[in-house]
């Protein structure tokens, strides 16, 4: 039968026959296939080359954008105002609002086609939470917890909770290390000035349990895009809330540092040229799904849970250490990136100069006329490049020399960037160790604070959590997870599982006063 189809008919008759695919999962994929089947937009000649050889990547978001890569609604406002569209009424309860909550999760787009952004959800539930006890709190919410993980088994689904402390924050700590699931993937919002140690202790607590949650430096976010104001989605990305990404382009920095002769080149010509072609494929995505899509004259935009306003393109890059050590050979200068202060400090450079350039690049559609630069955390085809600006996998030092060497970058990251830390499993019995660690590098300038522990079955890949049981089987049986093929071709290409477990300690702590 294989013999007499074409191409494209084979794909879809392998995806159709695939064992390891729920039917699900194969529609996913045939829609992709369909919408890749398409055209692409219009794009230079130049920004094809560019594509093509390895500098600029569209993230596979397809070849003509129906709907924006990362959508945030204000789920706030739906609850209160409920939906025409939905034949909803506002809730006036808990279980209302979770039943509300779990109608709209189903209409809410994006590039996996399964909402990344759950909602802020201790501020989105405490309304509603009325005369219910701890225990029935916990009931609900850990029934509520395992229908997230069954019916929208994506790890790149997100919850945020904090910096306030409140019983729905800690309950769903509490269940989450409890349940130790892939889905939701959950950041906690830390706040110097308003979250109390012992809440900051039992989450940091939680990633020794199940890898979760991901630290957020709510006053660093805070202060780009204003309180209460944003988002943290799928890995790591800080995004306006009401709004989101209608792109993610990256930028492999390791392809456009061999072009240049030297630093100076790379930093004034190579590096700003790439970047411009960058920012020519952004606008062509963009304008595509915000002038021929049609997405937002759908109900969330009309409904007022999201504005057209509030989203803006990710001007995403990766391979920083090897750009790094590309641009030192060239000068005859073997130090090493996360471990010589020259290397560290040319990154750091380098970040500044992106950042320089995002801000003096207008876009048609991006927030208040800018895109938001990004440190892309890879993805599973990526070989022999780091993702974002973390330290190569297997040349890892100590977890406190590893932030000092990397803080330096976050400051100019506004959509996100994250460096995952892993630590050795002996952190299970010092729990307070990761405490102050954590504590560390967000007094250091870090957005995000995100480890692993060597021993944990739920481990992050580039910020999505996968179980390393369910990697090794699913080469014979599949996953219902749909984020368990990413890191088994991460695994394979990209060597996240040679990170290199480190010890940390409670002596580590005063490096950081």
């Amino acid at each position: 039968m294989s013999n007499s189809l074409d191409t494209f008919q084979q794909r879809i008759h392998d995806i159709v026959t695939d064992a390891n695919l729920n039917p699900k999962q194969k529609c996913q994929f045939l829609a992709s296939e369909a919408e890749a089947n398409l055209p692409y937009m219009p794009i230079s000649d130049e920004v094809r080359q560019a594509m093509e050889e390895g500098m600029l990547c569209d993230m596979f978001e397809g070849h003509a954008p129906f709907k924006p890569r990362y959508v945030l609604p204000d789920y706030a406002k739906f609850l209160q105002q409920g939906s025409e569209y939905l034949e909803l009424e506002s809730a006036q309860d808990f279980d209302d609002a979770l039943n509300l909550l779990t109608i709209i999760y189903h209409h809410v787009p994006s590039v996996t086609n399964i909402p990344v952004y759950l909602g802020q959800l201790d501020d989105v539930l405490m309304p509603y939470v009325g005369e219910l006890s701890e225990q029935e709190i916990y009931t609900k919410l850990k029934r509520f917890w395992i229908m997230l993980d069954r019916t929208l088994p994506d790890a790149f689904m997100h919850v945020n909770i904090g910096p306030q402390d409140n019983i729905i924050c800690r309950t769903i700590l509490k269940v989450d290390a409890e349940l130790k699931q892939i889905a939701p993937n959950l950041t906690f919002m830390y706040d110097p000035a308003i979250t109390p140690d012992d809440l900051l202790l039992q989450a940091t607590t939680n990633i020794c349990e199940c890898s979760k949650p991901h630290i957020a430096n709510y006053p660093v976010h805070a202060q780009s895009y204003g309180d209460k104001k944003f988002g943290i989605v799928s890995c790591y990305n800080s995004l306006p809330l009401a709004g989101g990404a209608n792109t993610l382009v990256r930028m492999n920095l390791k392809q456009v540092a061999s072009k240049a002769e030297n630093t100076q080149d790379f930093l004034n010509n190579v590096l700003p040229h790439y970047s411009a072609l960058m920012i020519n494929l952004i606008d062509a995505r963009s304008s595509h799904l915000h002038e021929q899509s049609n997405f937002f004259k759908g109900f969330l935009t009309q409904e007022g849970l999201l504005e057209e306003s509030r989203f803006a393109p990710m001007f995403g890059i990766y391979g920083m250490a090897e750009a790094v050590h590309i641009l030192l050979e060239k000068e005859g200068n073997s130090a090493q990136y996360g471990h010589a202060a020259e290397a560290n400090e040319l990154g750091h450079v380098i970040s500044a100069k992106l950042a320089e350039i995002v801000e003096s690049s207008p876009v048609k559609y991006g927030l208040e006329g800018r895109s938001l630069l990004h440190a892309q955390g890879g993805i599973n085809i990526d070989e022999a490049v780091t993702p974002g600006v973390r330290i190569p996998y297997g040349t890892e030092p100590d977890p406190v020399t590893y932030v000092q060497a990397t803080a330096g970058h976050h400051q100019y990251y506004k959509s996100g960037i994250s460096d995952i830390l892993t630590i050795d499993e002996t952190v299970k019995s010092n729990p307070q160790a990761m405490f102050n660690l954590c504590k560390g590098a967000l007094g250091l300038g870090y957005r995000e604070f995100s480890a692993n522990v060597a021993s944990n079955d739920l481990i992050r890949v580039t910020g999505y959590m996968v179980k390393l049981s369910d990697i090794a089987k699913f080469a014979e049986q599949g996953s219902r997870t749909n984020t368990t093929f990413l890191g088994a071709g991460a695994a394979e290409n990209t060597g996240i599982l040679e990170r290199a477990p480190r010890v940390v300690s409670l002596e580590m702590a005063p490096t950081y006063k």
